[in-house]
């Protein structure tokens, strides 16, 4: 069975919203799948997608292939991820 890490289209029309999942590659584009990795929302400004990104690591590693525009969220999303500053903790109010 081939695997693949590609978008489900979500939303009404003219308004896409897509979930990113595990699915099988022979299944329909809306039709069955695995696990639901993450969201995306092309509408939205900045970042606009949610990632497990450990989760698609996992899969990717069991041979799962991500579709080109799931590689190119994954790598915005680690990109994100290692420019993000650390936010320190507010001290507790007492």
């Amino acid at each position: 069975m081939a695997v693949s890490i590609r978008l489900r289209r979500e939303g009404a029309l003219n308004r896409p919203y897509y979930k990113v999942v595990v699915a099988d590659s022979r299944s329909p584009r809306d039709g069955k799948f695995i696990e639901i990795v993450g969201t995306y929302d092309p509408t939205k400004v900045g970042h606009n997608s949610a990632l497990k990104i450990d989760r698609i690591e996992h899969w990717i590693k069991k041979g799962a292939q991500p579709s080109d525009t799931v590689r190119s969220l994954l790598k915005k999303n680690k990109r994100q991820a290692t420019n993000a500053p650390v936010s320190a903790e507010a001290p507790a109010a007492g």
